[in-house]
C-alpha cells in the first residue's frame, strides 16, 4: 500500500528477511534501546526477520522509487508474537526505521498500515508493547491515539518493564488519515 508520495509498505519477501532483520537491530542499537548494547541477547530477535515471517505477518516500508528498505514492523494477529493483545484486537512489534530515514513519517505509515489489517481481520483494537525509555515511539504513538494500558505491563526479563498501549479502531478517527 501507497502512503506517500515516496513510500509504500508491503510484506517483506524472502529475500528482504536478512536486511529488515538487521535494519531492525541496527535502529535499536541506534536508538539505545538495548539494554546490554551490541551484547543484548534481544538482538537475536531483532534479527531473526525470518522467524517472525514464519509466524507472523513482517511487513516492510520502502522507496517507492528504488525499493530501498526503510522501515519494518512486526504485524501480529495470534500467538506466539501477539504478546498482549486481546481476542478482538491484533498487535504489533519491533517496529524500526532506518535512522537516515527518521523524520518522513514511516514509522506512523507502518503503524497506520497494522491498525487498517487489523480492521480488515475484524479486529477491534491494536496493542503494542514499549520500552519506557522509547519517548520517541511514545510520542508517535500518543498523537495518533493509543493510549496507555498500565494493566497489560510486563516483564519479559528481569529488570525490563514493558509498558502496554492500545488503539480502539472502532472509536471515529482512531486510524489518522494522510
Amino acid at each position: 500500500m501507497l502512503y506517500a508520495m515516496d513510500v509504500s509498505i508491503r510484506e517483506a519477501r524472502p529475500d528482504e528477511y536478512a536486511a529488515a532483520g538487521e535494519l531492525a537491530a541496527q535502529a535499536y542499537l541506534a536508538a539505545g534501546l538495548l539494554v546490554l548494547g551490541p551484547e543484548d541477547p534481544y538482538l537475536v530477535s531483532l534479527r531473526d526477520a525470518a522467524a517472525r515471517a514464519a509466524q507472523a505477518e513482517l511487513l516492510v516500508a520502502v522507496d517507492a522509487e528504488n525499493e530501498a528498505l526503510l522501515g519494518t514492523v512486526t504485524f501480529a494477529a495470534h500467538k506466539p508474537f501477539a504478546e498482549i493483545s486481546g481476542p478482538h484486537e491484533a498487535e504489533f512489534r519491533m517496529l524500526a526505521v532506518d535512522p537516515g530515514a527518521r523524520g518522513r513519517g514511516i514509522g506512523e505509515a507502518l503503524v497506520r498500515d497494522c491498525a487498517e489489517r487489523a480492521l480488515r481481520l475484524g479486529r477491534r483494537g491494536l496493542a503494542l508493547s514499549l520500552d519506557a525509555a522509547n519517548l520517541t515511539a511514545a510520542r508517535l504513538y500518543h498523537r495518533m491515539g493509543f493510549v496507555r494500558d498500565p494493566g497489560r505491563d510486563w516483564s519479559p526479563v528481569p529488570g525490563l518493564t514493558l509498558r502496554a498501549y492500545t488503539l480502539d479502531l472502532t472509536a471515529p478517527a482512531s486510524v489518522p488519515s494522510e
